[in-house]
């Protein structure tokens, strides 16, 4: 999916729970004693600070507007 469609979605309410939901289960299995004790491969975190760029590139204005 290329990374402006999958922007779009993210901005959606449905697409947001379904990117958390994702994120939870990617910690829950991350927080496992068995996988973290395993060696994490070099190019999977240069993968990892890519996407984090890239994410970071795409807010363009405030998470919320909102006034509580």
């Amino acid at each position: 999916m290329r990374p402006e469609r999958q922007h779009q979605i993210w901005r959606s309410e449905a697409g947001s729970r379904l990117w958390l939901t994702g994120l939870i289960a990617a910690m829950q299995h991350a927080e496992r004693p068995e996988v973290r004790r395993q060696p994490v491969a070099p190019e999977m975190l240069v993968e990892l600070r890519a996407r984090l760029a890239l994410t970071a590139a795409y807010r363009s204005g405030p998470i919320s507007t909102l006034r509580h």
